[in-house]
């Protein structure tokens, strides 16, 4: 007897799609109480700045490889610091269809000045060092990156 798996596979990725859609928008809630909590806690000295974006990035670790990847940030967050990308937090989130990955989120004062700085970070000689790492132990299946602007009662611009 032959069987169409066709119908049971479209479900599959439609529920993994949804899915994803709603952890996202929990993460995104994440990261903004946590942008919140980091200026009510007086652990980032932000000034108000009409051009001022975030950047919040999002890596979808191989499975069981997240370890590893906070390994390679703790050491580029150094040459991250170099070239002025102001990482506000790191956070590895626990549970659920979020288990394999890792969130960072870079103030910028503007999305100009935010690429003049990664480009100078992927031109760094040490950058491509963790390009040489990477394609030796693949970590990262794929990186979701979106600019956020705040909101004009926000407690963090």
């Amino acid at each position: 007897m032959k069987m169409n798996h066709k119908p049971a596979l479209e479900l599959l990725n439609r529920r993994k799609f949804k899915g994803r859609i709603v952890g996202a928008a929990a993460l995104v809630s994440f990261a903004a109480g946590s942008l919140i909590t980091a200026r009510l806690t007086h652990l980032a000295q932000v000034r108000a700045d009409s051009n001022r974006v975030f950047e919040l990035n999002v890596y979808h670790a191989v499975p069981g490889k997240v370890p590893a990847l906070e390994s390679r940030f703790r050491g580029a967050s150094k040459l991250q610091a170099k070239h002025h990308l102001n990482v506000v937090g790191y956070w590895v989130p626990e549970g659920g269809p979020w288990d394999n990955t890792f969130v960072y989120i870079v103030a910028h004062a503007s999305r100009d000045e935010g690429k003049k700085n990664w480009d100078a970070f992927h031109a760094d000689p040490a950058f491509q060092e963790y390009v040489k790492s990477e394609r030796a132990e693949k970590l990262i299946e794929n990186v979701d990156t979106i600019y956020m602007r705040p909101a004009d009662y926000s407690a963090m611009k």
